[in-house]
């Protein structure tokens, strides 16, 4: 995997992009509002300036860094090249639904595709798409330029090669990953914080 895919440009996907640009991979950032794209270019660039305040770039400059992310106007060029695909579309069911629905045709048939989501199971937004097998949640506890802590939950049909390709990805740019054997409501961390803060 060399070339990363940010689907959704939030607060999640500009921090996201920056952990993948950080590791040495060309990202490509899409969201539908250019502003968002925008916005997400403009919190990684004040990030990454403060990663390397502390020397936490990785002995690279900020330029370098930031040289690896492009803005796309448009889905089908963003996920055109990709070999990993991260989404983190707003949390709502019909949106990540319509939004898999397009995407699923677009992204080339080995890439993987990941949700952000906190808390939906793929499972209810990848069932009727093609490539199904590639589809899981890869969710961060954010931000995570600065925790690196993810969960990887499948769906009942991720394909277990879905599953060690996005762990080791994950590993490969700095996260330590939380592997699930299936779906659970709340994933793992999420249940963890509700039952320490119930205490």
């Amino acid at each position: 995997m060399e070339k990363i895919a940010i689907v959704g440009c939030g607060l999640v996907g500009g921090s996201w992009s920056l952990v993948f640009a950080r590791a040495g991979f060309e990202v490509v950032l899409y969201d539908p509002s250019p502003a968002s794209v925008e916005a997400a270019l403009g919190f990684a660039e004040t990030a990454a300036a403060s990663l390397a305040a502390e020397d936490l770039l990785n002995g690279q400059t900020v330029a370098a860094v930031l040289a690896r992310l492009k803005p796309a106007s448009r889905l089908a060029e963003a996920v055109r090249e990709a070999d990993y695909i991260q989404e983190s579309a707003p949390e709502r069911l019909e949106i990540k639904q319509g939004l898999y629905r397009e995407l699923a045709p677009l992204a080339p048939a080995e890439a993987v595709i990941a949700s952000s989501t906190s808390g939906l199971p793929a499972s209810s937004f990848t069932a009727d798409i093609p490539g199904r097998e590639r589809c899981l949640v890869a969710h961060p506890i954010n931000p995570p330029h600065l925790v690196p802590l993810v969960e990887l939950v499948p769906a009942p049909w991720t394909a277990p090669e879905t599953m060690a390709r996005t762990e080791a990805l994950m590993r490969r740019v700095g996260q330590a990953p939380i592997r699930l054997n299936r779906e659970i409501a709340g994933f793992v961390v999420n249940r963890l914080q509700s039952a320490v803060l119930a205490e």
